[in-house]
């Protein structure tokens, strides 16, 4: 009989608000391939994806787990595994093709895993890799930034997950004015403390906020922006995107020459599964943690990965109103 482990999971799109919207459930211990390792996770945090997934993938009733974010410690490695050996504390933010993290035993593909930072517990870890990736493949890899780059980064909901992080590395990887945005008072403290020279409020007339306009804009929040861009945003300049709005036009950004970019943190794991990229910035982003450069972003810390923590975890993330990440530690 197959060795069981503890997961949480659906069968199908449910809302939320349903016990039955996510499930505790006895799953069969997963077999690493190659370059697997099989982690036992300490910690999960919850993204949107988590949300996005449950509500437009239907499992027609077979399990399906969540889960794009861990810390753990790896238990068994595949037959070619050269990066990790049991014991090794890692993070990693997994691949949306594969089971995801919401389990006792998870496996991830070696060279999208990083080492754990040294200086952080499982569940202040777990609320970094997915945004990390997302935030440096952004400004390095899609906007090509350096750290001589200078100019004006607008940065759209600041105090979300991506955003929270995105404004450290910005603005201590690279000598560009940081802006955010955010409305509430705990969230502009929340922008500022991550390092933001300034914050606007987003409810507010963008184009009168920043009269000077902007050079570079990340975006979580791209529905009716268009014009807005194409006002800010300075001839020559690009905004780099991470949702997926329908039918964006965005032909008013061509008269500036104004660059649009996706970033997509599955894209390498979807399409270069050799690559080993997501690795290296790990293992760069946790040796800036460990020296303090880089902070956590968790805000919320709930114990116990189970079905119901982890509806009120998506409820939260749905609502949209949360600043940094929530976390879930320990089964």
């Amino acid at each position: 009989m197959a060795e069981l482990m503890r997961a949480v999971g659906y069968r199908k799109n449910l809302p939320i608000s349903d016990p039955s919207s996510l499930l505790d459930l006895e799953l069969p211990v997963p077999e690493p391939g190659d370059h697997d390792l099989v982690v036992r996770v300490r910690a999960v945090s919850v993204n949107p994806v988590d949300v996005k997934v449950r509500a437009s993938s239907d499992p027609h009733g077979e399990p399906k787990v969540l889960g794009y974010d861990a810390a753990g410690i790896v238990e068994r490695t595949g037959a070619a595994v050269t990066l990790f050996k049991p014991g090794d504390e890692v993070w990693y933010a997994g691949s949306i093709a594969r089971p995801g993290t919401n389990a006792e035993l998870h496996l991830v593909d070696e060279r999208i895993a990083g080492p754990k930072p040294a200086s952080l517990d499982f569940a202040q870890a777990a609320a970094l890799p997915l945004t990390a990736l997302t935030s440096w493949e952004a400004l390095f890899d899609r906007l090509r930034l350096t750290s001589q780059s200078t100019g004006t980064l607008l940065v759209l909901g600041a105090a979300g997950g991506v955003g929270s992080i995105l404004v450290q590395l910005a603005r201590r990887l690279t000598d560009l004015e940081i802006i955010g945005t955010a409305s509430r008072p705990e969230s502009r403290r929340w922008v500022l403390e991550r390092g933001a020279h300034r914050v606007v409020n987003h409810h507010d007339d963008l184009a009168e906020a920043l009269p000077d306009g902007v050079d570079y804009v990340f975006t979580p929040h791209s529905a009716g922006m268009i014009e807005t861009f194409a006002t800010i945003v300075r001839p020559f300049g690009a905004v780099v995107a991470i949702d997926e709005p329908p039918n964006l036009d965005l032909l008013p950004l061509k008269s500036k020459s104004i660059a649009w970019h996706w970033e997509l943190m599955f894209t390498r794991s979807l399409y270069d599964p050799t690559s080993t990229a997501q690795h290296e910035i790990l293992r760069q982003v946790a040796e800036l943690v460990d020296k303090d450069v880089l902070h956590t972003t968790l805000t919320r810390r709930i114990d116990g990965i189970t079905a119901a923590n982890l509806r009120e975890a998506h409820a939260a993330v749905e609502a949209g109103a949360t600043v940094g990440k929530i976390v879930l530690a320990g089964f």
